[in-house]
């Protein structure tokens, strides 16, 4: 008779930390599941030292695949994907090497899902409570703490201790811990611990390889989870307890800074233009969920606003400037502006933070960084539609309005405003 197959497959990179994936693996084993509930896959992005050893020893005691990869820098996307590959459950559960989880979390994340065969659609993601993840401000003893004590026992300890909780905490209870009231959510999409269907990684391509440095790439994959239209749910019942290791705090920033770049360019929308503009500079708070609602809001207040007077004044001069060459103008916050409500004689781009105007080669951006050439326009227009976000970004918005034009027009701050944009005051 066929062994029918388990329920979830728990998939675990590693990279040369043998000692932290014999209690990872320890967590696994110790589930409270029946048999046969429950598959562990190991995806080692090349390790040197006894990782293969270690999961030899859990082979009576787990079931267990391990998959090597060779090293060829940092892959933890493409072993995360080689073990997603190699699982035989209709659930994925990753879960970093370090990660202990209690005994009776994985039953947690598969009640998160309901019985299986699931329903056709996206389902959810549940994000795993994790305990003592906080890398710059290790939680005080609890890595000798983890030495002498099972997993529930520190929980039970220093459970209550705001130093100790999820690093998501704080946001997350603003929001009566329910992600799904972000505009964000994918934000909290940290693979230390979390589960979701196979059929909903699969259905969207699974970890992007193109990210060979830390960072990013879990985020990257909350997005377009988002955008697939899968939910995300915090799982308390579900929790891990992070063992403190050692890491290179410096270089893990370094990369993510330029991982940023990384995102946007996958992702050319706005939230991702905010997203740059914070992470790839060190920005951090306020955090990305307040910057993002108070665009929408600034969206939401200004979409009925006419702007076609103030752009016909702001580009009347360069329109008349040389009656033989069409000018070239880019308008930020062009609205739903079509090119029959502008003035004719020149060669238009519209760009708008609300949704792509209603013109040819109209395009969805917020105008921080918008991967347009640069010196490709005479005049970039930056309408009042950014008036509510001008204290904030409004140094950022002509800083790339000047990489894009020798002259940026900002009616909405009147006419001295209007030609601070030139390249020679810049």
């Amino acid at each position: 008779m066929r062994t029918p197959p388990p329920l979830i497959s728990v998939v675990i990179p590693t990279y040369n930390r043998a000692g932290l994936l014999r209690r990872t693996l320890d967590s696994v084993a110790a589930q409270r599941l029946p048999a046969g509930t429950l598959e562990a896959v190991v995806a080692d992005d090349g390790s040197s030292d006894a990782t293969r050893e270690v999961v030899r020893e859990f082979e009576g005691r787990l079931p267990v695949t391990y998959h090597f990869q060779p090293d060829e820098g940092y892959g933890v996307a493409r072993a995360r994907n080689a073990g997603a590959a190699l699982a035989a459950a209709p659930l994925l559960l990753f879960l970093d090497t370090g990660a202990l989880l209690g005994p009776d979390s994985v039953g947690a994340h598969l009640a998160a899902h309901g019985p299986a065969p699931h329903p056709p659609g996206p389902g959810r993601v549940a994000l795993g409570y994790t305990y003592g993840y906080n890398p710059r401000h290790p939680y005080p003893g609890l890595a000798e703490a983890l030495e002498r004590r099972a997993p529930e026992e520190v929980v039970r300890l220093f459970g209550d201790d705001p130093r100790f909780r999820d690093l998501r905490h704080q946001e997350l209870s603003e929001v009566g811990f329910d992600p799904e009231r972000l505009n964000t959510p994918w934000m909290f999409f940290w693979t230390l611990n979390l589960s979701l269907r196979t059929a909903d990684f699969r259905a969207v391509g699974g970890f992007d390889e193109g990210f060979r440095s830390w960072g990013g790439e879990d985020l990257e994959l909350g997005y377009r989870l988002h955008r697939h239209g899968t939910a995300m749910a915090l799982l308390r019942d579900g929790w891990a307890v992070e063992s403190p290791h050692e890491r290179d705090m410096d270089a893990n920033s370094l990369s993510n800074q330029r991982n940023a770049a990384l995102l946007l360019e996958r992702h050319p929308d706005p939230v991702m233009e905010l997203y740059w503009a914070m992470y790839s500079r060190g920005r951090f708070d306020p955090p990305l969920e307040y910057e993002y609602s108070r665009v929408l809001a600034a969206a939401a207040r200004t979409r009925g606003d006419d702007l076609a007077d103030q752009i016909r004044a702001a580009c009347a001069p360069v329109l008349s400037a040389d009656p033989a060459r069409p000018p070239r103008i880019a308008v930020l916050g062009a609205g739903a502006a079509a090119p029959s409500e502008l003035p004719g004689g020149a060669d238009w781009t519209l760009l708008d933070y609300d949704s792509a105007p209603a013109a040819p080669g109209g395009r969805h951006a917020l105008g921080l960084r918008t991967g347009l050439p640069g010196d490709s326009f005479d005049l970039v227009v930056i309408t009042s539609r950014y008036r509510d976000l001008w204290e904030r970004w409004g140094e950022d918005l002509l800083t790339e309005a000047r990489r894009l034009a020798p002259e940026v027009a900002v009616p909405f701050l009147g006419t001295p405003a209007a030609t601070a944009g030139r390249r020679s005051g810049a």
